[in-house]
């Protein structure tokens, strides 16, 4: 078995999962009207599946989220409540728990694996519907299965998904965290890659967090952590406000201080992360040599907030971009590329249809992953197949279950039809959401900004084919 990296501090916990029996049994009642069934994978591995006693005939295929490898067929107990209460069937895996936390090697082949199981053995009949349903790093999963999905699963919801896949993901933190080292850490020699050891992620993750808290006690200081967390796609909405702050650069720069390192450890968990995707992909799979800092900024929405903090601090922004630029000597590994590309990057090309769902202040997985994601979709002529919908609230996955099984059932209004209507509108979500009674709800009509960092880091190195 494989050495898994623990997520870092009491938010990283790791629970682990030990293989099931050979025959699936029946476990306690998942509530008055449904039955729980779990079972063994061939991996190693576990599913778990809740059926409603009054089944509407979906199933729903649910992937969790980066952290645990324990089976989970919902993101949480109240929407798997709900969506049993609508007479939707659930079911899910652990992933490989021989892997690493970053289970792409696995996940989706255990997903599929799960849907032949809990289809042929535990359903009192075929589903009619079969929906992939992700969360967060579930949601990339999902977004693959959706691709991978010509007759095993007929739509996709993705919710916060990291859609614009691994190698993005690993290259703009990357980029963010290595001018903090530069501009606000010099001479520190912080390791920000190839981690030998979780006592050394958690040792960057506290240097840079640090480094940041003294860098906002002054304007110099404010301005050079501007620019790193322009580059991280630091959402400027913070928890406490009552709405994003607007152009003014001091209250955009207090605003996304407060949702990295004001609250809970964002960069903590990022470098705990780190390890897993490095162990899963077999090396270091994101880079910094051959960027170019000044063009990666011009394409920033907050090209204009790092430049007036700049003028203000009375520092040169040209200076600290060309010194960003020369000192970039972080490369990738070739092989752990590769390894992402085929495992862990989106295609575009989707078999099925597929709803994205985001909140728009999400400090883990920034909302422009979306814009990114449409623009991969459309070029590989797959746009009529994708909608997606914002929700207004600050925080990663973020959704009550009204927003959720909204979300289903605009999809499996696709489904059904062959149409999207207007289902996957803003207002007719709220709608819907609202009319459920299972609380609170806010989507909005929103365009997110372009990535940072995307589209190969405007590099002149190694970019591997995606399949």
């Amino acid at each position: 078995m494989r050495r898994r990296t623990a997520r870092l501090g009491a938010a990283l916990l790791v629970m682990t999962v030990t293989a099931g029996t050979a025959a699936a049994t029946t476990a306690a009642a998942a509530g008055p009207s449904s039955t729980q069934v779990t079972g063994p994978l061939p991996d190693g591995g576990s599913w778990i599946a809740d059926i409603p006693a009054q089944w509407n005939g979906t199933l729903l295929l649910y992937s969790h989220g980066f952290g645990s490898l324990s089976a989970q067929d919902a993101p949480d107990p109240a929407t798997a409540a709900a969506l049993l209460a609508h007479g939707y069937a659930l079911a899910g895996s652990s992933y490989d728990p021989g892997g690493s936390l970053w289970a792409l090697d696995s996940a989706v082949r255990d997903q599929f694996a799960t849907l032949q199981a809990v289809a042929a053995g535990v359903l009192p009949a075929r589903p009619r519907q079969v929906i992939a349903f992700g969360t967060s790093m579930g949601g990339l999963v999902s977004a693959l299965e959706a691709q991978q999905g010509a007759g095993r699963i007929d739509g996709a919801l993705t919710t916060c998904g990291i859609v614009a896949g691994a190698i993005n993901l690993n290259n703009y933190q990357l980029d963010g965290e290595y001018t903090i080292a530069q501009l606000l850490a010099p001479g520190q020699q912080i390791p920000l890659v190839r981690f030998t050891s979780e006592g050394q992620a958690i040792g960057t993750a506290q240097a840079l967090t640090t480094a940041a808290i003294q860098a906002q006690l002054t304007p110099a200081g404010r301005a050079r952590l501007a620019l790193a967390m322009a580059f991280l796609n630091v959402p400027d909405w913070a928890a406490g406000q009552p709405s994003p702050p607007g152009s003014d650069p001091d209250a955009q720069e207090a605003g996304q201080y407060q949702v990295y390192f004001g609250g809970s450890p964002v960069l903590a968990f990022l470098e705990g992360a780190r390890p897993a995707v490095e162990l899963a992909a077999g090396g270091n799979g994101s880079w910094t040599r051959g960027v170019d800092f000044a063009a990666l900024l011009s394409r920033s929405p907050y090209q204009s907030e790092v430049a007036a903090l700049y003028r203000e601090a009375g520092l040169s922004l040209r200076t600290d971009l060309a010194a960003l630029t020369r000192g970039a000597g972080i490369s990738a590994d070739p092989a752990a590329l590769r390894s992402l590309a085929a495992t862990s990057v989106p295609t575009g090309h989707l078999d099925v249809p597929e709803l994205d769902l985001h909140t728009i202040s999400d400090q883990l997985v920034p909302v422009q992953q979306e814009n990114f994601y449409a623009g991969t979709v459309r070029a590989a002529g797959s746009g009529g197949l994708l909608r997606q919908a914002y929700v207004a609230r600050v925080g990663h996955c973020n959704f009550t279950p009204a927003e959720l099984v909204a979300g289903v059932m605009a999809i499996r209004h696709r489904v059904t039809t062959g149409r999207w209507d207007s289902v996957a509108q803003p207002g007719q979500l709220e709608q819907t959401a609202l009319g459920l009674g299972l609380g609170d709800a806010t989507f909005i009509d929103y365009l997110p900004s372009p990535l940072s960092g995307a589209n190969g880091q405007l590099h002149a190195g190694f970019i591997p084919e995606r399949r």
